[in-house]
């Protein structure tokens, strides 16, 4: 009886020092992820400066994120957020796919910037939906994901952020639109995973539906009219999209 009672204690600790290595591993894992990966999908820089892992929670916390504009545009970034929490499900980590329990942005900082005919987040969107589009095209030709891995995300949540306006030809900022809470469930599920690209289309154009609100673009409306004369034609524009 004793020897049972050993074995069983020395197969916990096994599988307790397993799941810590496991885990020690998930921050070089996701950081390589999002600085190789991410500006394959997006088009643009995108870094990550460090990624802090709790073995307790098995909640990983992003340091220091952030999405670079498209080509065109003047703002440093679209997103910045210093912190983003995702919790993931470690067992799903040698799965084909991964299952992402959820992800937090904590108060992110947002550039929407407009163009002539476009936005940043917009056109942001159009690499992104390019790239799931290759990615499906490659899946299709060899029966496989085009990463190798699929991925579903419960809850992703992004609150408490903060809008700055831009207009790509006259440098004019505005600090003071807001926009409404985000939150999406269950993205990829139904599916039983998706590729990277289209959870990221998903997330995107839900945060472009935010951005580009009636709210915002009045507010935008309104520091354009101490523009000038040079920049009319933007400003006829710009109300057309609000319309």
């Amino acid at each position: 009886m004793k020897k049972v009672v050993i074995i069983g204690g020395a197969l916990v600790i096994i599988v307790i020092i397993l799941i810590v290595i496991g885990l020690s591993n998930l921050g070089p894992i996701i950081k390589t992820a999002v600085n190789k990966y991410g500006p394959q999908i997006t088009k643009t820089e995108v870094t990550l400066k460090d990624v802090g892992i709790s073995i307790f929670s098995a909640e990983a916390t992003l340091k220091e994120f952030r999405v670079g504009n498209p080509k065109g545009f003047k703002s440093p970034y679209a997103v910045s957020v210093g912190k983003v929490h995702v919790n993931v499900d470690e067992r799903s980590l040698t799965e084909d796919t991964i299952i992402i329990d959820k992800i937090e942005m904590v108060a992110p900082e947002i550039v929407y910037e407009r163009g002539l005919k476009t936005d940043n987040f917009k056109a942001l969107l159009n690499n992104v939906k390019g790239t799931a589009k290759e990615e499906k095209a490659t899946e299709k030709k060899s029966g496989d994901s085009a990463g190798g891995k699929n991925i579903i995300i419960k809850d992703f949540l992004m609150s408490n952020a903060k809008l700055s306006l831009a207009v790509t030809m006259a440098d004019v900022r505005n600090e003071e639109a807001e926009i409404p809470e985000i939150r999406l469930k269950d993205i990829g599920v139904k599916d039983g995973g998706i590729p990277p690209a289209e959870a990221y289309e998903r997330i995107l154009a839900e945060l472009h539906k935010s951005v580009s609100y009636p709210g915002v673009s009045n507010a935008l409306k309104e520091s354009l009219k101490n523009i000038g004369a040079d920049i009319k034609g933007a400003g006829k524009d710009i109300e057309k999209q609000a319309k």
